[in-house]
């Protein structure tokens, strides 16, 4: 966990690097403010629709006697509309990647001419990234689920489900969080899925300190739409520093130095015409043969 402070570092270096360059941040939330857009209008349909879904999926408490069918469909109301907010936070991300992803895609590019070096090019078409995008994001979210399903029924244990159980479940949702996010830099150098959890998982306090406080904002109406072209900028540079560049290979030479020989020192340059030269050397015929060559030095 010694890294959770590097992994903020690195989320309020992204959002400083946006606000920098002004012109990307706008650029940035085009997609956010389209999928905030989308979800309100969903959320807002479930609110209005919850009471007619749960009295038609539960005929059976029609005759229940006052005030029990209420309160039983009251409660069925407030847990599926809090199902469909859970489900709308832990995708968001994922979904505003893939609407945005010709954006983010050159917003990350910038980040990482920014910071020098080449941008890496995967080389696919924009159909395959975006299919490789929304594979790994359902492939992302049905762990998700699964993590959410547990946590939602341990959090029924007394005392543990009220103070270990949150705190936990902010862990797997920020966890989970920079994972989607650090796929737009790490999907353009070829690293799947599996090997991004590898590379998180063995940097958890780097991917926590990240993912963790983006969870806890997001909670907020709307600051998701503004966070998201830094929080993109930042899982690039997090990227850069769990898969830093190799360096850059030389001329052919490296081989031999690589394999413990020296290189061969460079013959000089023949002098130009009517200048008398530095250092003479015996050709191959001879010293005596040689034209414009003096004899050898003494004891040559």
């Amino acid at each position: 966990m010694r890294d959770f402070g590097g992994g903020f570092g690195y989320l309020l270096a992204g959002q400083k690097w946006v606000f920098r360059h002004g012109r990307w941040f706008g650029f940035g939330l085009l997609p956010g403010l389209v999928a905030f857009v989308l979800y309100a209008a969903a959320l807002t349909g479930l609110g209005f629709g919850a009471d007619d879904m749960v009295g038609w999926a539960t005929p059976f408490a029609d005759d229940w006697s006052s005030p029990w069918g209420g309160l039983f469909r009251g409660f069925l109301t407030a847990l599926l509309f809090s199902l469909g907010l859970f489900l709308a936070v832990i995708t968001f991300t994922a979904v505003t990647l893939l609407i945005g992803e010709p954006f983010y895609e050159s917003l990350s590019g910038q980040v990482e001419r920014s910071e020098g070096g080449t941008v890496p090019e995967s080389g696919r078409s924009l159909a395959q990234e975006l299919w490789i995008s929304l594979r790994d994001s359902l492939r992302v979210l049905g762990r998700v689920v699964l993590y959410g399903i547990l946590l939602f029924a341990l959090g029924f244990v007394p005392l543990l489900g009220q103070t270990v159980i949150p705190v936990v479940g902010f862990c797997v949702s920020g966890f989970f969080l920079t994972l989607e996010l650090t796929a737009v830099a790490l999907q353009r150098r070829d690293v799947d899925l599996n090997r991004r959890l590898a590379l998180l998982r063995g940097r958890r306090g780097l991917a926590l300190g990240f993912g963790v406080p983006l969870v806890l904002a997001f909670l907020v109406p709307l600051v998701a739409v503004f966070l998201m072209p830094g929080a993109v900028a930042g899982a690039t540079l997090l990227a850069r520093d769990l898969l830093p560049e190799e360096p850059e290979t030389g001329p052919a030479a490296e081989p031999e130095a690589a394999a413990g020989h020296t290189p061969a020192q460079a013959w000089p340059e023949a002098p130009a015409q009517g200048t008398a030269p530095a250092q003479t050397w015996p050709s191959a015929q001879g010293p005596e043969t040689s034209p414009g060559f003096g004899p050898p030095p003494a004891g040559y």
